[in-house]
């Protein structure tokens, strides 16, 4: 398997190159040349497999012989092991024909690790093959960069930058950065927002003479090696639920469209879906673009679902690049278009097919409240802002006699505690292993957003080698 950048003037890659780029030279991201397909054979020859198992046989295609197919398998299963949860993505009913998919069972309770405890591995395999040292650089809105360092820290073949918007990440996400004391592990307080932050780690990437010096690597949903494995838990949730002798539709909360592509992914093969949900807080640039045809960037505002506080959605350009007939050459001009005027249309035509296979619901703060409340009171289950978000837009959105309707959960409620205690009078606690979490000491840099002081920053540290 090879992989081409969205715009088309990058070198083809193989998948363990494509890992350690992250982002393509010429500022797109890493897709598959070509999708793989699963028969339907192949999907009822995964019943009854570990998640592990299955995971491995999804993902096999997209790694193409970089990895020894044992290895690979070792790797995944190795990966999974510490998960609390049997199942480690078990599905609960909801209601009638609806399913909630719990992905916050991992060891920084979010659906990040069921990607980056595996990337983390792939990057330590590699690079110990090819006796190589890297620096990763990760913007996060909460989830992604605690999820990435604790698959990351203390490996000896890398260091980890993590920067995050200031003020702008919830107190447990922000400690489960900020607490570790490895010493390869660097956090950074951006003084702006999460685009700011993603904006940052774009720029370093695109000064080809620092990254190349550096030896910049990605571990944010940029990186392929991170959609791949969240693909897998799209069919693990599909056929425990009788696919393929059954269609679906995935409500997802969304902010980087990275999750939900992976969904899209999951359909491109072979996964019988017939259409996604987006759920969007204020911040609702996806859902605005379904609805009218324009997508247009506003400033951000902060809610209780910060890991949606977001107007730039990377991953977009990936779903584009298929809807531009995977002509990186034409997409390439419009995304560089859209970034520096804030707002692109992609051409009616295009839109129609785009909303025929997706929708969107937006939800604001009093509403995500009301929802984490009912579903509470109806269900007995406690949920996050995010994971509420996607329900109610499910529900909204789906009809329940078309397809089964699998919302996802994507972070245990504990990592947004007053919000869950204002909705529904009950604080989660956090599980044994982060009961100290706010007992331990904190380590970070605050920094404007401007691209000199960061830069400098990973530059003084890749030197000096010391923890943050």
């Amino acid at each position: 398997m090879n992989y081409v950048s969205t715009r088309g003037r990058a070198p083809v890659l193989s998948f363990d190159a494509a890992l350690l780029a992250g982002l393509a030279g010429d500022g797109g991201l890493y897709v598959p040349e070509t999708w793989p397909r699963l028969t339907r054979p192949d999907m009822r020859a995964l019943s009854g497999l570990s998640y592990a198992e299955m995971a491995a046989r999804v993902m096999a295609p997209f790694v193409g012989g970089a990895v020894a197919e044992d290895d690979f398998t070792a790797m995944v299963v190795d990966a999974y092991r510490g998960f609390d949860h049997p199942a480690v993505a078990p599905l609960t009913q909801l209601g009638r024909n609806q399913w909630l998919l719990e992905l916050f069972h991992g060891p920084t309770l979010s659906f990040k690790d069921y990607a980056l405890q595996l990337v983390g591995r792939l990057f330590d395999y590699v690079l110990a093959r090819r006796g190589e040292r890297i620096a990763l650089l990760c913007a996060t809105s909460g989830d992604t960069g605690s999820a990435a360092i604790e698959a990351c820290r203390d490996r000896a073949s890398l260091d980890i930058f993590v920067l995050h918007p200031k003020g702008r990440v919830s107190d447990v996400q922000r400690r489960q950065m900020t607490t570790v004391a490895s010493s390869n592990v660097h956090n950074v307080a951006v003084e702006g927002t999460f685009d700011d932050c993603q904006d940052l780690v774009k720029a370093m990437f695109n000064d080809r003479d620092f990254s190349d010096r550096c030896r910049l690597s990605a571990v944010n949903s940029i990186n392929w090696a991170r959609i791949m494995a969240q693909v897998a838990y799209y069919f693990v949730a599909a056929v425990a639920l009788g696919a393929p002798g059954r269609r679906f539709t995935f409500a997802v909360p969304t902010g980087n469209f990275g999750n939900v592509y992976a969904a899209y992914a999951a359909r491109r093969m072979g996964l019988p879906v017939d259409g996604f949900v987006i759920g969007s807080n204020v911040n609702d640039v996806l859902t605005r673009y379904f609805a009218s045809g324009e997508m247009r960037t506003a400033p951000v505002r902060p809610t209780l679902s910060p890991s949606m506080d977001i107007q730039v959605s990377s991953n977009f350009e990936r779903l584009l690049f298929d809807y531009y007939g995977r002509d990186g050459a034409r997409l390439g001009p419009v995304m560089e278009r859209f970034r520096k005027q804030g707002r692109a249309a992609f051409g009616k035509t295009r839109w129609r097919r785009m909303a025929r296979l997706f929708a969107g619901y937006s939800v604001d703060d009093e509403a995500t409240k009301m929802a984490i409340r009912v579903i509470h009171r109806q269900t007995g289950q406690l949920l996050d802002p995010h994971s509420a978000i996607a329900v109610a837009a499910g529900i909204a959105r789906h009809d329940h006699k078309a397809s089964t309707l699998v919302s996802v959960a994507t972070a245990h409620p504990a990592k947004f505690p007053q919000a869950v205690e204002d909705a529904t009078g009950i604080r989660p606690a956090l599980p044994a292993h982060l009961a100290n979490l706010f007992e331990r000491p904190e380590r970070f840099e605050t920094l404007p957003n401007d691209l000199g002081p960061v830069r400098d920053f990973v530059t003084r540290r890749l030197a000096g080698g010391t923890a943050s």
